[in-house]
């Protein structure tokens, strides 16, 4: 299917849910536009702009405000209207209804929601993985609730048919706004609403449901550039015994194929596993291992402490909560991270360097033991 194909059949697809009844007249005389050659008509009629500019049925935002659970919370259903225009659209209305007020938006609603959405994912993720280096913290944050996370939120929610934007270019104020851009404002709009109208502990409930039920892979955003170098500061940091490498198990050492086992132990305590075709690509995934099983440690669930659990609920909230509020005692703060362990960029140092504590204690983790 060609370009203008696809245009005419989004435009029919457009025009098959707005309602003409109201108007006197179609084309309306105000969507009527200069034409762009001296040969075209005096007057042309876009239809896509037309119905992009139209707003959606009533019954269209009073289903959509049942499906979320909104229906109760906002108001009116001019509510769910704003939260699904984007800014952009202001361009296209003034352009197809000059003479009309301007609709309101959800810029506010979308600036307040993004604020609540990096506090609520922040605390949660700092709560449960204390020990998370920040870089890797930040990164799963971006995994909840960024811009890629809400406008798939968006799109299963159905927010697409009731959404009022325009495709912007970059200029030298403002970035491009493209459809994704648009899409993410929605679940942070709402976001806002629950907490304009309810409270910020229902706004958290509503975003637990939405964002915290998803699993997100936190082990592909951890990186090491010298995961023994990082392995020894780290033990030496809690104290523990320096760790070892121990060969565990091998096969076809002579062959073509070999695969070797090995373990690191601090003491008598096992930290890591690996394999791999050498014992030093062992080695490296033995440490990158234990390194792992330390920083995704995770809190049991229902130890887990939120701060914004200990504000008062409003009455008559979204989610009301079971029973009376405890009191709110934080969890211990992980220790200080390894500035190198986590990207590789955070520190200068170079590549096989090691500290003047780990020199002083002789060779790297390679003492092999059967």
């Amino acid at each position: 299917m060609g370009l203008a194909q696809r245009k005419v059949a989004s435009t029919a697809a457009k025009l098959a849910h707005v309602s003409s009844q109201h108007l006197k007249a179609l084309p309306p005389k105000s969507s009527l536009v200069p034409g762009r050659s001296a040969n075209a008509a005096p007057t042309i009629f876009d239809p896509h702009s037309w119905a992009s500019s139209q707003p959606p049925p009533r019954s269209t935002l009073a289903a959509f405000a049942h499906r979320i659970g909104l229906a109760n919370v906002v108001p009116s259903t001019d509510v769910i209207q704003q939260a699904c225009t984007h800014p952009s659209f202001i361009q296209l209305f003034t352009r197809q209804h000059p003479d009309q007020p301007l609709p309101a938006t959800n810029a506010l609603l979308a600036t307040l929601g993004n604020s609540l959405l990096g506090l609520f994912a922040t605390e949660y993720v700092n709560s449960s993985y204390p020990h998370l280096p920040t870089r890797v913290m930040k990164a799963a944050v971006s995994a909840h609730v960024g811009p890629s996370t809400c406008a798939n939120v968006a799109r299963e929610l159905g927010v697409m048919p009731l959404l009022r934007w325009q495709r912007t270019q970059t200029t030298a104020a403002s970035a491009a706004v493209l459809h994704a851009d648009a899409l993410a404002s929605v679940p942070r709009a709402l976001t806002a609403l629950v907490y304009q109208y309810r409270s910020i502990r229902s706004a958290r409930r509503f975003v637990e449901k939405l964002f915290f039920s998803r699993e997100v892979d936190l082990r592909g955003m951890i990186k090491f550039r010298d995961p023994k170098q990082t392995l020894l500061e780290t033990v030496a940091k809690y104290g523990r015994e320096r760790p070892i490498s121990r060969l565990l198990k091998e096969t076809g050492r002579y062959s073509n194929s070999p695969v070797f086992v090995v373990g690191i132990f601090s003491g008598a305590d096992q930290l890591g596993e690996g394999f791999g075709s050498s014992l030093k690509m062992a080695e490296y995934r033995a440490a990158e291992d234990s390194l792992l099983r330390l920083y995704l440690t995770r809190q049991p669930p229902h130890l887990v402490q939120l701060p914004t659990s200990t504000f008062p609920d409003a009455p008559g909230s979204l989610y009301e909560a079971e029973g009376p509020e405890g009191s709110y005692a934080p969890v211990s703060l992980g220790d200080s991270e390894v500035l190198y362990g986590s990207a590789g960029r955070a520190g200068a140092r170079v590549p096989g360097a090691r500290s003047a504590a780990a020199a002083s204690a002789g060779d790297d983790i390679e003492d092999y033991t059967v």
